[in-house]
């Protein structure tokens, strides 16, 4: 099976020069769940041993995206966590350590430190907080294709944060155009999470210098009502019902709580 980390690094090897492949690749690695191999079964969820290979004097640690994969690869009865791309950047993050990702498959890559360093820094490239009144709602214009790829990727797995969302064009009171992406109907305490999927899609859209506003309304609101006529619109989807597991407990699927490595 082709995966979409497959994909993404057959893009960048056949276009090695082109950036915003390379930034696509990155997606897809931190917004997909991986597979570490573990040294030793975990002591407790959030202590855990990983794995390391040495390559030209780098440790790395061993990162899948099917479970089958990392069976392939260790050939044996091997022990792993589930973990996030963003997750385990973020544990590596300044500790000297890359990543090795889908070993012996066509995809394998080495990810040196510094390009976990750049990942995180990337990832953190936090949406700023401004205060101005939309006063005229209009269709987008002259949004490149990429940046619409990328958000309806991005809004893709943001299941259950908010009902949908509507892109469109936006001028305010203080003369100022720009477009805005408006959530309508948003989980309580959403907000952030949405804001920041929504400038990880404009930053790895590979655009120089955009800007892409974003705000929140109820379903029942007026505003919500004019885009709706004008608006490219994306539905987020409803989240999947899972029997006795909390999304995000296996160990590093929590980005702001990730294991410890020993």
């Amino acid at each position: 099976m082709t995966t979409e980390i497959d994909t993404a690094h057959a893009a960048m090897e056949a276009a090695p020069e082109d950036d915003a492949v390379r930034l696509r690749f990155y997606e897809r690695l931190a917004d997909s769940e991986l597979f570490l191999l573990l040294a030793s079964e975990p002591e407790a969820d959030d202590d855990i041993t990983p794995e390391v290979i040495e390559a030209d004097g780098i440790q790395y640690v061993l990162v899948f995206d099917r479970e089958e994969r990392l069976a392939d690869f260790a050939e044996r009865a091997a022990s792993y966590a589930a973990v996030s791309g963003r997750g385990l950047a973020q544990m590596l993050m300044g500790q000297n350590i890359g990543m090795g990702v889908n070993l012996g498959q066509a995809s394998s890559i080495l990810i040196p430190p510094a390009a976990i360093d750049w990942l995180m820094e990337t990832l953190g490239n936090a949406p700023e907080e401004q205060m101005a009144r939309p006063v005229e709602i209009t269709a987008p214009k002259g949004l490149p294709e990429t940046l619409l790829t990328g958000l309806d990727r991005k809004l893709a797995s943001a299941a259950g944060l908010a009902k949908s969302a509507y892109l469109a064009g936006v001028t305010y009171d203080n003369g100022n155009k720009s477009h805005i992406l408006t959530f309508i109907g948003a989980t309580d305490g959403a907000e952030h999470a949405l804001a920041n999927a929504v400038a990880e899609a404009l930053t790895f859209s590979g655009i120089d210098a955009g800007m892409l506003d974003v705000t929140f309304v109820p379903e029942n609101s007026q505003f919500a009502e004019r885009l709706k006529r004008v608006g490219i619109g994306f539905d987020l989807p409803e989240p999947e019902m899972q029997d006795d597991h909390v999304p995000g407990s296996n160990p590093g699927m929590d980005p702001n709580s990730p294991p410890k490595l020993r």
